[in-house]
């Protein structure tokens, strides 16, 4: 089920909202949280209901395992960590059959022509994001971070509909301690003005413009796979999947909070207008957030972070961007993504290292002029470096990508001029201004509107109405008109359902 669908906007979301309410006044939250918890449950079945066993099964597994790493948090530290590798080791076991056996079986297939018959397994929706949640809370467990062990609020931890698919990667002590707080049972006209305009942004975003500049991507993405590209069809279809992926992503985890929001509950951000960073180490703490985070915390610092030396740095974090790369699909085209991305981030650790132990240098850096071509020349060159290694996220190949990058460097130019692009390039760049220039949800929403509503606080419009009930009434047409127009579309994925 689409968070764009007109079933779950329209059926879904006002049953489930209504009900946790409603509950929550008879049974209270206890039964709230069962109640939201099976409708969770519900909206991950919608799509396929053989894989609810495996959700519960996996949410079974991690709890008692947890529970067991609990109550040897006095044993010895042999045994714990035993419990710990075992534990990490299923979830990754289970991940690995589902999403990388085919993977695995065609590499040795490549590499040996052993011709052996390569297993056609569907792909669980959220598998990657329920499955890092959980080696999350079972880590944190071992480090006597968790004290919250309630089973049906881990229960809805995990499943918790707004990010059960594609994500903001959760950490359980920021969660856990709302689905306590019996404030969320209470229906507020304030959670529901800054959920809903979350919702209308992060809606608008997908069906407005992510799947606007969709079948531009597609269609030079699609073409290069047989015939080649001029210079500026190439640098089109790249320019629009880095779009595409921006506003489609970003509007998911936009929705997601604003979902989150109408029940009283917050979820962390995914998004801070990544395409403005000034260099690749900052575009990751902007780009999804919460997967830098959990790639930081449960990856590169147990591989030893930066505490070994430069050369063993810069192998952990070369290490950990290829897992990353991994971990968002099967195929080596996502390998090379993420190897891209960590060679970026050793080439700015390196450059940063100079600039601050080489004496010319420092001084160099430390100049106004060089502040300010710092500022200017660093924004654009790390959106180059983030759009060529997109050409490999979104290419269905790798000779398709060496194509793609071959084009956009003149290397296949063929004569005429460009076939019905012209008139998109507007489109373009006019998205492009509002993803490089424009304030982000947070700054609109959680700035400007939450600001403006503390100010105007109990004062009443239009006689007993307050302020927020009246953007409530607003936002909520403004969702349903956006619904509509998406109803009146082909309904496409997010595309971070596919990892």
């Amino acid at each position: 089920m689409l968070f764009t669908s007109a079933a779950f906007l329209f059926v879904y979301l006002p049953i489930t909202l209504a009900g946790f309410f409603a509950v929550a006044r008879v049974g209270g939250l206890r039964m709230a949280i069962v109640w939201l918890t099976l409708c969770s449950l519900c909206f991950y079945g919608y799509w396929d209901v053989r894989f609810v066993a495996l959700l519960l099964g996996s949410i079974a597994f991690n709890y008692l395992i947890g529970e067991a790493l609990y109550r040897a948090r006095a044993s010895t530290v042999g045994k714990r960590k035993a419990l710990l590798a075992g534990g990490i080791a299923v979830d990754l076991a289970v991940l690995g059959y589902f999403k990388y056996a085919g993977f695995f079986v065609s590499t040795v297939n490549t590499l040996t022509a052993a011709h052996l018959p390569v297993p056609q397994i569907v792909l669980p929706l959220g598998i990657s994001f329920f499955t890092f949640t959980q080696i999350a809370y079972l880590v944190d467990v071992y480090a006597g971070k968790v004290t919250e062990r309630s089973l049906p609020r881990y229960a809805l931890f995990v499943t918790y509909f707004p990010h059960l698919i594609a994500g903001p990667v959760l950490h359980h002590s920021e969660m856990m301690p709302q689905f306590a707080d019996e404030q969320i049972a209470r229906l507020r006209a304030k959670n529901f003005a800054l959920g809903l305009g979350f919702l209308v942004i992060g809606l608008a975003k997908k069906v407005l413009l992510a799947d606007s500049v969709a079948p531009l991507a597609n269609a030079g993405f699609d073409i290069v796979n047989t015939e080649p590209l001029t210079t500026l069809q190439a640098w089109h279809a790249t320019l629009a999947y880095s779009l595409q992926i921006y506003f489609d992503f970003s509007g998911y985890s936009d929705m997601a909070v604003g979902l989150s929001l109408l029940i009283g509950v917050r979820l962390p951000y995914n998004f801070d207008s990544p395409y403005k960073s000034r260099s690749i180490t900052e575009f990751w703490r902007r780009w999804h957030m919460t997967l830098s985070r959990f790639l930081r915390d449960y990856l590169y610092i147990p591989l030893g972070g930066n505490r070994h030396g430069a050369a063993r740095r810069h192998l952990n974090l070369l290490l950990t961007m290829l897992l990353g790369g991994l971990w968002h699909g099967a195929a080596w085209t996502f390998v090379i993504w993420g190897g891209l991305h960590g060679c970026y981030l050793m080439c700015n650790h390196g450059w940063r290292w100079c600039a601050g132990n080489i004496a010319g240098l420092r001084r160099l850096a430390g100049s106004s002029l060089a502040r300010h071509a710092g500022t200017w020349l660093g924004w654009p060159l790390t959106l180059l470096a983030v759009m060529v290694s997109w050409v490999y996220f979104r290419a269905e190949s790798l000779p398709a990508a060496h194509r793609m990058l071959s084009c956009m460097t003149g290397a296949c130019t063929i004569s005429g001029p460009p076939p019905g692009i012209a008139a998109q390039w507007p489109l373009l760049l006019a998205l492009a201004a509002i993803a490089l220039f424009a304030p982000n949800s947070q700054q609109l929403i959680d700035g400007s509107l939450r600001t403006a509503l503390d100010r105007m606080q109990g004062r009443t419009l239009l006689g007993k109405l307050e302020p927020a009930s009246l953007l409530t009434g607003a936002a909520g047409v403004i969702v349903v008109m956006i619904a509509m127009i998406s109803a009146s579309r082909l309904i496409s994925e997010f595309i971070y359902f596919n990892f």
